[in-house]
């Protein structure tokens, strides 16, 4: 992907849990590209009934999405500082609504909209701007393992038509692009999830009910 680029890029295999492996990657970053802005967006997820989940996978779920993201910050927080810089935590359609058998999944998206929001509040007075990415289905191999399990099917189905649909990543990856240009405190793929937020309160019940 890096070779198909046009101009200078550069690839680096890093394990976000890693904070030692993560500082090395923006000084990597720092030497080839100069000083970076920053999206957090590595993401897993395990599904199925939490009573009988294993108890490390579950945690590497929350290791991943959401102690590694904090890491991701802390490693190229410096670069913002001096640069008055741009950071974009990835979120998600389940950091809004909740859904079965994603526990992990959907406690570690809730987990960087909160960790966003807080880390927003103390660096905005430097000039550092961080927005929240929220993205509903998009068609990665995340999304199609999660189809494997019926309750999540059903859960998508039985969505509203927008809802439902599994979008495609070139179309997600340029309204993040554009959310980057233009140091958006939100951003939204698509850009009628917003509609959710003002009633996020109202998601739980209707997915119980479903």
């Amino acid at each position: 992907m890096a070779a198909s680029l046009p101009g200078p890029a550069l690839a680096i295999e890093v394990d976000v849990t890693g904070p030692a492996a993560l500082d090395a990657a923006a000084a990597a970053v720092r030497a080839h590209l100069g000083p970076p802005s920053v999206v957090a967006n590595a993401g897993i997820a395990e599904g199925g009934p939490f009573l009988a989940s294993d108890p490390a996978a579950w945690s590497r779920v929350i290791d991943v999405n959401l102690t590694g993201s904090a890491h991701t910050a802390r490693a190229f927080l410096p670069d913002l500082l001096d640069t008055a810089g741009y950071f974009l935590q990835i979120a998600s359609l389940a950091s809004l609504g909740a859904a079965p058998l994603m526990s992990a999944y959907c406690a570690s998206k809730a987990g960087v909209e909160a960790f966003a929001h807080a880390l927003r509040a103390e660096v905005a007075h430097r000039g550092v701007a961080v927005g929240i990415g929220y993205l509903n289905w998009t068609d990665t191999d995340m999304i199609r393992d999660a189809d494997r399990y019926a309750v999540l099917r059903e859960l998508r189905t039985h969505m509203p038509p927008p809802a439902r649909r599994v979008y495609p990543v070139d179309t997600v990856a340029a309204r993040l692009v554009t959310g980057l240009e233009r140091r958006r405190t939100t951003v939204y793929a698509p850009p009628w999830l917003r509609l959710a937020q003002p009633v996020r309160a109202a998601l739980p019940p209707l997915v119980l009910r479903v």
